[in-house]
């Protein structure tokens, strides 16, 4: 079966890493952390939520830990930057994805990515592929190349 337009924009992307990743569309929701950790039968903590916020009107994005909550007023002192959370509209212009499928790369429009250094625990971590349904399987530290993030502790 063919992805979806969303999804085929990431594999493109991914293909061009030539990191031989499959995204994978499920029948089953993945818009939540455990939903996708049900999903994919993996544990929580390997799933990489992609929350998107803004600063000075330009976006941010943090991939953490399904098992991590984001302490923004920490988070945002350590870094020096005012972070706001993005409503649902802004999240989607700017990277090109709905709430519950943002993906970590192939986004829109160019951003600061940061990655939670609790993924860096894990070999293997699943993350959205473009839509609520839609997960890519990747070793840890081939995300952080790939999205060019600062690895931080989140919470």
């Amino acid at each position: 079966m063919a992805l979806s337009k969303k999804s085929s924009r990431v594999q493109a992307c991914l293909d061009g890493f030539g990191l031989q990743l499959e995204v994978r569309e499920l029948s089953q929701s993945t818009r939540t952390a455990q939903e996708a950790a049900d999903a994919v039968g993996c544990e929580l903590g390997q799933i990489v939520k992609s929350l998107v916020f803004r600063c000075a009107g330009k976006p941010l994005l943090f991939l953490v830990s399904g098992k991590h909550q984001l302490d923004v007023a920490r988070v945002g002192e350590e870094l020096g930057l005012k972070i706001e959370k993005a409503d649902a509209d802004f999240a989607r212009e700017t990277t090109g994805f709905p709430i519950g499928g943002v993906s970590p790369i192939a986004h829109s429009h160019p951003m600061d990515i940061y990655m939670d250094s609790e993924l860096l625990g894990y070999e293997e971590v699943w993350a959205a592929a473009g839509m609520p349904n839609a997960v890519f399987r990747i070793k840890s530290n081939d995300l952080l190349h790939i999205t060019g993030s600062r690895v931080i502790d989140v919470n």
